[in-house]
């Protein structure tokens, strides 16, 4: 049985950093493309993040560069999204993904139950 769960979410102010983690079992992210996607209230999931079997295969959608970071642990079989320069529009539910190395959500075959991030003064 595949799992995924996120935590290190919770409560920062703007400008501060937050680092997500994503726990796998019963796949291998050094196979499978590790993503994170992100959903806010009223709004539709987005894209964030992903990396692919190699380190140097990353994917960030436009509004997170240079601010987010995608790696990965192969011998804890763990993701990581560390995030900083956080703003309130990042605020959100941020779901892991496992699956192809894409952009789009309906590549991946399985999510996390999410962790929320709230980036308020």
């Amino acid at each position: 049985q595949v799992r995924l769960v996120e935590s290190g979410g919770g409560l920062v102010q703007p400008g501060g950093s937050l680092r997500l983690s994503c726990a796998a079992s019963g796949l291998d992210f050094s196979i499978d493309t590790a993503g994170w996607f992100r959903q806010a209230p009223g709004k539709e999931r987005q894209f964030v993040a992903s990396i692919g079997r190699l380190p140097i295969n990353t994917l960030y959608k436009h509004f997170v560069e240079g601010r987010f970071i995608i790696s990965r642990d192969k011998d804890k079989n763990m993701a990581f999204l560390q995030m900083t320069s956080l703003k309130p529009e990042d605020t959100a539910v941020y779901y892991c993904a496992a699956g192809k190395y894409s952009q789009l959500s309906k590549d991946y075959t399985y999510w996390g139950q999410g962790c929320q991030v709230t980036v308020s003064s």
